[in-house]
């Protein structure tokens, strides 16, 4: 974060504080998943290399570089808390730097900082030492990791078990549970296809675009979706730990909502859902068997990258026919 964004982030919470809600910002750092376009450098990761689906080379950060990588996070906190975020969530998961650290999919070094988890795991002890030193005693620290990276040879949940026991150990006041690795398994987290029609209706850059509508069904493949579908793993790690726990992935109705929270769960995250109908939460206050009407086509994924992100529901102008036909080809498998 940059300090001249605090005054934008401060509208924003004193907006959400207006309504009496708290407000939560997510942080993170992308690593070997930003672009040279975007941070005006090469990319940095757990390990050199190349990333086919920014698509970028990366270079690996050195040992002597970690420590103030670090102090950046807790820097982020600092300005979170002076734009009046209630609570913090660091991003540990989805194939980002954090998560390039803990998968041994990604960190390949030689150096403590790979090899065993042990050490796969040190870069995110020193990160939340600085964050949990910068939020202090009055703010909330939520973590989101990878329960499995999604894919073969990424972390599975016997590892990220013992990460979990970490994070709690670091003082993390609730784990956000997820799954899945945006460079490797990216449907994983989303579940369903992703439209590729529709991303590259919107990418401006003509050589991505092509690339990506020859090969895109064999880098994005689709995975099926249920609703809760990370719910079977999650209640492994419910079972496993003795700290707050927040259930994310595919939650679309209240029954749903109150079966997770009946099994223990302290709270519930939506993304798609809240798109598809702000007003979600308050309709299920009245209703008992309140569903929204998300299709997950993940339109509002493919779009997310290029242009704002939105439900097709919700748009005022028509699509076009290609991209129409597809979301109605998608939503039709249930």
């Amino acid at each position: 974060m940059r300090p001249e964004i605090v005054p934008g982030l401060r509208r924003l919470t004193d907006a959400v504080h207006a309504e009496g809600a708290a407000a939560s910002i997510q942080l993170g750092h992308c690593g070997n998943m930003s672009h040279k376009s975007i941070c005006g450098c090469l990319p940095v990761g757990a390990s050199s290399g190349f990333n086919l689906y920014s698509p970028t080379f990366v270079r690996g950060l050195r040992a002597d570089e970690l420590p103030e990588m670090a102090r950046t996070y807790g820097q982020a906190v600092r300005l979170a808390r002076e734009s009046g975020f209630d609570a913090v969530e660091i991003h540990a998961g989805h194939g980002y730097l954090i998560s390039q650290f803990l998968s041994p999919a990604t960190n390949h070094r030689k150096d403590q900082f790979g090899g065993s988890l042990e050490n796969r795991m040190k870069f995110m002890d020193m990160v939340m030492e600085e964050v949990m030193k910068a939020a202090g005693t009055d703010m909330a620290v939520l973590v989101k990791m990878n329960m499995r990276d999604g894919f073969r040879g990424g972390m599975e949940l016997e590892e990220s078990l013992q990460v979990a026991r970490r994070l709690q150990q670091s003082g993390a006041h609730a784990l956000v549970l997820s799954g899945g690795f945006v460079s490797k398994a990216p449907m994983y987290v989303m579940r369903g296809e992703m439209p590729i029609r529709t991303m590259t209706h919107y990418m401006t850059c003509w050589w991505l675009k092509y690339g990506v509508r020859l090969v895109g069904k064999w880098m994005i493949p689709a995975v099926p979706f249920r609703e809760a579908y990370f719910l079977e793993d999650a209640l492994k790690f419910r079972k496993a730990l003795d700290m707050p726990l927040v259930y994310v992935g595919g939650l679309v109705s209240r029954e749903k909502i109150d079966e997770v929270l009946n099994d223990g769960f302290e709270a519930v995250q939506m993304g798609r859902a809240l798109l598809n109908e702000p007003g979600f939460v308050n309709r299920m206050r009245e209703e008992e068997k309140a569903r929204c009407n998300c299709k997950h086509s993940n339109y509002c994924i493919a779009r997310m990258y290029t242009i704002d992100m939105a439900c097709h529901q919700r748009l005022k102008e028509e699509l076009p026919p290609c991209i129409r036909k597809e979301i109605e080809r998608i939503e039709s498998k249930g």
